[in-house]
């Protein structure tokens, strides 16, 4: 580190520069203080594609197959019709369940690595040059301010696309808090811990960190006119960035200590084995579930992304397949492993999926909040970040929304399916985001880039969705 330029610049990754902060609205799941609660969001995206046949619930008849087989819009209530196997453990919340099919994403990034593509609506890569826009995440924290606005969690690649060769660092992430600004994710539940709750950690070295942490984060701050008089340009603007970064973790640290009882008190107390320098995928994945409900039912914030996999991820702990390591890229390819054909270890890592889906949506439902319960206030969506396949064309990108009572959008014990790439009226990713901005307060006439393949008005809402 040869410059207070690199200093400023690490001190911003290291010490929390993970997400900027919003107004703080609460210290606890309790309503605010006009009586309404805030609405949550968690985009949980998993890499190497969500086959759309295996979102077909088995009890569809002939009539509905057909339509199924053929693409054709079509709705039905999901009420008399059983899941699919590896959806098995949403059973208990049909009524809160839509799978939604037919939605396209062709003006993103699809494939091996989507990077911010799926929640951006555009082309994008491992660079930050590439990132047009916030992603949709971002939006929503805005609508809903909270502490720290947004965390994000990830399961890394090791063997492409982000933070390559790191597992348990803070790295960059798959959301974006602006153009140019990629958001920085924890891969660990033990290091998420450690930053999101170390202002209330009971362990005086922690305290101590925490205390230091500040110390140089004042440093940084007081400092950055002096720095930026030096330099000039692009490199000036880019210190001057950081330095407003570091305002804004500092902002949001005096926020954090004035709910520190709240956020004691939903501290996420994880066995050590979600803690341990070694675990498998699985027991990462339920880790970050638990950092994420901390996070969401403390008040830390109110939107959340998760990257559950991503293809460049090596898997382990699935079951039956404990002792493997799981490439995903061979399992993209059709590959056996272990003695489990490729289809089999697909379905055995979304059923383990849904059950974090359903850890989520019961802990929430078990949280009172005003009339109901946290959950009444939630979203959740679960989606591929490339499309349909492995090597995706972007022509689906399925879904598994859970929307609780409170949800602004028609959305419930239902399978849609919209018309197809190509057909009148087919919708996208844009669309949707765009159905989600308008619905919570943000009027903006079209979220994403256009498919330029597709002809006529593809801007705007879909209005069944609204309610």
């Amino acid at each position: 580190m040869n410059t207070r330029r690199d200093f400023l610049k690490t001190a911003f990754i290291t010490m929390g520069g993970l997400s900027l902060p919003g107004g703080m609205q609460r210290l606890s799941a309790a309503p605010t203080g006009s009586g309404k609660a805030p609405m949550r969001f968690i985009f949980m995206h998993r890499g190497n594609g969500l086959f759309p046949k295996v979102m077909v619930p088995p009890s569809f008849g002939p009539e509905e197959m057909k339509k199924e087989n053929a693409k054709e819009a079509f709705e039905v209530d999901l009420d008399g019709h059983e899941l699919p196997d590896w959806m098995s453990p949403l059973e208990a919340h049909k009524d809160n369940l839509t799978i939604l099919q037919g939605l396209s994403g062709k003006m993103c990034t699809v494939g091996h690595h989507s990077w911010c593509s799926s929640l951006g609506v555009y082309k994008a890569n491992e660079r930050p040059s590439s990132i047009k826009w916030a992603t949709v995440d971002f939006e929503l924290a805005k609508l809903f301010p909270s502490p720290m606005e947004h965390i994000e969690l990830a399961c890394f690649p090791t063997g492409g696309g982000n933070a390559r060769g790191s597992l348990d660092g803070i790295a960059k992430g798959f959301s974006a808090r602006g153009p140019q600004q990629p958001n920085y994710a924890f891969g660990s539940p033990k290091i998420a811990v450690d930053e999101i709750f170390k202002s209330v950690s009971a362990n005086e070295d922690d305290q101590v960190r925490y205390q230091l942490e500040r110390k140089v984060l004042e440093f940084a701050a007081g400092n950055h006119s002096e720095i930026a008089r030096q330099l000039d340009g692009i490199e000036r603007q880019k210190v001057g960035n950081y330095a407003e970064s570091i305002e804004d973790i500092r902002e949001r640290n005096r926020k954090v200590d004035m709910m520190a009882d709240a956020v004691r008190r939903h501290a996420p107390k994880l066995d050590a084995k979600y803690l341990a320098e070694e675990l498998s995928t699985l027991d990462r994945q339920v880790g970050h579930t638990e950092v994420l409900l901390s996070s969401l039912i403390s008040g830390l914030t109110n939107v959340v992304a998760f990257t559950v996999d991503e293809l460049g991820h090596e898997y382990t702990g699935i079951p039956g397949l404990e002792g493997e390591k799981v490439n995903m890229h061979d399992v993209g390819h059709g590959k056996v492993i272990g003695g489990v054909n490729a289809e089999e270890i697909r379905k055995r890592s979304e059923h383990h999926h849904m059950k974090l889906v359903d850890m989520i949506v019961t802990r929430l439902k078990s949280v009172p909040e005003g009339d109901g319960t946290m959950f009444d206030n939630t979203m959740v969506f679960y989606f591929p970040d490339g499309g349909e396949t492995h090597h995706s064309h972007g022509t689906e990108f399925p879904f598994v929304v859970m929307a609780g009572d409170n949800a602004k959008l028609s959305m419930g014990r239902r399978y849609v399916r919209l018309p197809y790439w190509g057909s009148e009226n087919h919708k996208t990713l844009g669309n949707f985001y765009t159905t989600i901005l308008n619905a919570y307060g943000n009027p903006i006439k079209h979220f994403g880039v256009l498919d330029p393949a597709l002809i006529g008005d593809q801007t705007g809402a879909i209005k069944e969705f609204l309610m």
